[in-house]
């Protein structure tokens, strides 16, 4: 597991390299920055699970009033990233105003190392039982998997289809199944996963032939607040909440090439942005999909990528 990346904005150099050091130390990694300019590019193009914010730069030196506007536009840009203000002028009065604006906790200069790592710390922590709370909750409402599922099987053919299924289950590998509606495809994807190393991970389905062409992006990558009118806070995409486990495609033949092409391009890099945001995130999924489409005949019409058929085969 990556180790945490925290955000450090200070105009002083001295300040900087004394907290690079420090986190270095305790095995953090750092990304400094000496503007409010800087720090907001940064977080636009990064992800950070914490960030070390001093209230005063250039404009002034003792009200705190850019390190406060910093922070208030770095909530509009990602609110769930929790941030420690500092500042040399340190008051009860600017720690209150600071934290009224999203700042999360408070540290003076010249800092203890120790309440430093340990105020730091907690925040991290803290974000990382949110963002797993948050994903408990999405996954629980809407697209949660059910239990796992046993097969009863009489007919060899049947017995055969559960043979390669034990096969294939603990490999990593995609898998594409076919077969006319109403033949149990989505049981079988549910009996692969349980019989995989992933078992224990979400089972997350969306089926993509019900899906609105102008809604294929936000529901597989998930979008920022603000990324269009509807979106008013920050909603987890299909990939994200499948993370660690399996991602059931349902009706992959239904896809425009448009999103096939954006879906491919997905599961080689492995990463993807919200709609809205420029960062990129990176997920662990399983991808098995179902069609009852035809999906050579497809290829042969122009309607299918080739390319993403064999991705998924």
């Amino acid at each position: 597991m990556p180790s945490p990346n925290i955000l450090i904005a200070d105009d002083q150099q001295d300040v900087l390299d004394s907290l690079r050091l420090l986190l270095k130390s305790e095995n953090l990694q750092s990304h400094c920055v000496r503007s409010p300019a800087a720090a907001l590019d940064a977080v636009r193009g990064e992800r950070f699970d914490a960030a070390l914010i001093d209230l005063n730069y250039a404009r002034d030196t003792t009200s705190g009033t850019e390190g406060i506007e910093l922070i208030q536009a770095i909530r509009r840009i990602d609110d769930g990233l929790p941030m420690v203000a500092m500042t040399a002028w340190g008051s009860v009065e600017l720690a209150v105003e600071a934290m009224r604006h999203g700042a999360a906790d408070f540290i003076e200069k010249p800092w203890d190392d120790t309440r430093l790592m340990s105020v730091l710390r907690n925040q991290i922590a803290l974000a990382q039982a949110v963002r797993h709370s948050r994903k408990l909750d999405e996954e629980n409402a809407t697209l949660r998997g059910g239990q796992k599922t046993d097969f009863i099987a009489e007919s060899a053919g049947m017995r055969e289809v559960l043979r390669l299924a034990a096969q294939v289950a603990s490999a990593d590998a995609s898998v594409l199944i076919t077969g006319e509606n109403g033949t149990g495809k989505g049981v079988l994807a549910r009996h692969l996963h349980a019989l995989s190393r992933r078992a224990e991970q979400p089972f997350i389905r969306v089926n993509l032939g019900g899906l609105a062409e102008s809604l294929f992006e936000s529901e597989l990558f998930g979008h920022v607040k603000g990324a269009f009118t509807d979106a008013k806070s920050d909603r987890l995409g299909r990939f994200e909440l499948a993370d660690g486990g399996t991602l059931f495609l349902d009706e992959i033949g239904n896809l425009t090439t448009e999103q096939q092409a954006r879906l491919l391009h997905v599961l080689e890099e492995g990463e993807f942005e919200r709609v809205g945001a420029s960062r990129s995130i990176r997920v662990d999924v399983r991808i098995i999909a179902a069609t009852n489409t035809d999906l050579q005949a497809a290829i042969g019409a122009g309607k299918f990528r080739k390319d993403l058929y064999y991705r998924l085969n």
